[in-house]
């Protein structure tokens, strides 16, 4: 694939507050590209600057060879000029229009009228399961059923760009999961070229080609999901991707110690950016590394073992969500309920557990103030996403 879609050194502030800070990007033709991010990391900033419906301060933005912002210049083509579909989160569906109407409005103000007469909007509306919807109205749609219908108007003019804000954060969890399918078979059918915002990390994963993760207006990381999955750059990516888990690590004469005093041998872990000489690192992990143990002598040979004592635990029908506390810090896991049922009910706050993980499943970075504070400030990862 070549690059046809490319973001150079985009500036957007708003006063003295920079949203996007000299953010570079290249989109392949093609590409479902994911913006992944908390609320206020610039994503949909970036966004809305690629549709035209934000004016960047500085830098470039081009489609296919053709120039659509150029700050130096002062060329910004307007956002109907762009040849974009846009899917929003709000579905944005016009109440007065009927369904066919909808999806027809894109190829109406582009002059397409041969492809309404070819079939066009019946097409987009069989392609995302609308067909026997086409005349009722938004109101008489569910929400699944009217950002299918926002997908189809998307989709219909076959525009160069495709862009979704969020379109899934609206629906509940059955639909979310039915929609998010629907567009990743779409996309895989189609090939059209997509760039999709989200702050869901299993949405993030499920969805791009390639994910880049944002952080105060800059891409963190940018890379195919499996690669974020298992090499997170940073502290702040592990912990936005699932790896809610963080001990502390200090060394001493006889290496590696968390803050209860465990010790940890690194020479299993990943470890990114940790100076020889330095002494003091973070670990990061994700919930379903950590088991839970009746016994010291249950621990598997090798692993890392720490004393700790229970803070709560959640039953969850198969496992029970637990979280325990070592030295200073929290830990989640996930436990088997037929197997650890009976000991967790009869077990009180503060009761002793032991648990274990393989030093392997351990990415260990540097320890960074800022990314530290960056990274307890995203939303806990729900354990079916860091799975």
């Amino acid at each position: 694939m070549t690059s046809k879609f490319r973001v150079s050194g985009l500036t957007k502030s708003y006063g003295t507050n920079v949203v996007v800070d000299q953010l570079d990007l290249e989109i392949e033709e093609g590409e479902f590209l994911v913006l992944l991010g908390p609320s206020g990391c610039g994503k949909t900033t970036t966004l809305r600057c690629l549709a035209g419906l934000e004016t960047p301060q500085d830098g470039t933005i081009t489609f296919k060879d053709r120039m659509v912002f150029d700050g130096q210049s002062h060329v910004n083509v307007p956002a109907h000029k762009r040849n974009i579909g846009m899917v929003f989160q709000s579905y944005a569906l016009w109440p007065h229009m009927t369904v066919r109407k909808n999806i027809q409005y894109p190829l109406k103000v582009r002059n397409m009228k041969q492809d309404i007469d070819r079939g066009a909007v019946e097409a987009a509306a069989e392609m995302v399961d609308c067909a026997k919807l086409l005349d009722r109205y938004p109101s008489q749609l569910s929400g699944g059923q009217q950002q299918r219908v926002a997908v189809a108007r998307g989709l219909v003019a076959h525009p160069d760009l495709v862009l979704f804000d969020e379109p899934l954060s609206n629906l509940d969890a059955r639909l979310r999961d039915q929609v998010r399918s629907q567009i990743h078979q779409l996309h895989q059918k189609l090939g059209f070229t997509a760039v999709f915002v989200t702050h869901d990390q299993s949405e993030a994963f499920a969805l791009g080609d390639r994910l880049a993760i944002m952080k105060s207006g800059k891409i963190e990381q940018y890379d195919a999901p499996e690669h974020v999955f298992e090499n997170p750059v940073s502290e702040y990516v592990a912990a936005f991707i699932g790896m809610g888990n963080r001990l502390e690590l200090r060394r001493g004469h006889d290496g590696w110690m968390t803050s209860a005093g465990d010790s940890i041998d690194l020479q299993r872990a990943t470890v990114r950016g940790l100076a020889d000489k330095g002494t003091a690192a973070v670990a990061r992990f994700r919930p379903d590394d950590l088991m839970l143990h009746r016994s010291m002598n249950e621990v598997p040979a090798g692993n890392v073992a720490l004393h700790a004592e229970l803070v709560t635990y959640e039953y969850g029908g198969r496992h029970f969500d637990v979280t325990v506390k070592t030295g200073t810090e929290e830990l989640t896991l996930r436990a088997n309920a037929q197997e650890h049922s009976v000991a967790l009910r009869e077990s009180k706050p503060g009761a002793p557990m032991v648990v274990s993980f393989s030093p392997s499943a351990l990415r260990v970075f540097a320890a960074d103030t800022a990314d530290a504070d960056a990274a307890r400030q995203l939303a806990a990862v729900p354990a079916e996403a860091a799975a």
